[in-house]
């Protein structure tokens, strides 16, 4: 009951906002008794705290499912940032910047949790486009990780709309991709832009 709990708030807080949803519409929609819920969760903010690690453990799957597919280093950025976006393709207010604006607290440690694994999942990235011939292999790595990450986080803690959060959050890729590329690099990039516009 637990997880089905979770599920089910997940999927309200994500469709109407942390803010907004009450443990009252949860159970309307489980069509359980609020009890129940509290039996769990001594307070709506255990809830929302387990349900975002639920979720943050379900994108880094995911992730690690479109890395073992061993798409080049450009591709496997783009496939990553679509993934994310089809996730969250029914969401008009960014999860980031509703959890900062109403749950600070949950929202810092979420991303102390996100920088350890985004940084990881940046320097891989690097590293690997590197190896293929596609970055230049003059850069500093720490420091382009440190920078793609404040653009990523910045544009997610601070643009409410998800729809708009997800347009910069594609600018800054090809922006963080150019910085780097070699010229074999840039002809990728072109190509899969090119062959991807919608």
């Amino acid at each position: 009951m637990k997880e089905k709990i979770i599920a089910k708030a997940t999927q309200l807080f994500l469709k109407l906002g942390f803010k907004s949803v009450t443990m009252d519409d949860i159970a309307n929609e489980m069509c359980i008794s609020k009890k129940t819920i509290y039996k769990y969760f001594c307070n709506k903010e255990i809830l929302v705290a387990e349900s975002t690690y639920i979720m943050t453990n379900t994108i880094y799957s995911t992730i690690n499912e479109i890395v073992a597919k061993n798409y080049n280093a450009i591709q496997e950025n783009f496939e990553i940032v679509k993934m994310i976006k089809e996730m969250f393709v029914s969401i008009e207010t960014s999860p980031s910047y509703q959890l900062k604006k109403h749950y600070p607290e949950i929202h810092e440690k979420l991303t102390e949790k996100l920088q350890l694994e985004c940084n990881s999942l940046f320097k891989q990235n690097i590293e690997k486009g590197i190896s293929e011939g596609l970055y230049r292999n003059n850069i500093n790595v720490e420091s382009y990780v440190y920078f793609y990450y404040a653009l990523i986080f910045t544009i997610n803690e601070n643009i409410s709309s998800e729809k708009e959060a997800k347009k910069l959050e594609l600018e800054a890729l090809e922006y963080h991709i150019r910085a780097m590329a070699t010229t074999k690099g840039i002809s990728e990039l072109n190509n899969y832009l090119n062959s991807n516009q919608s």
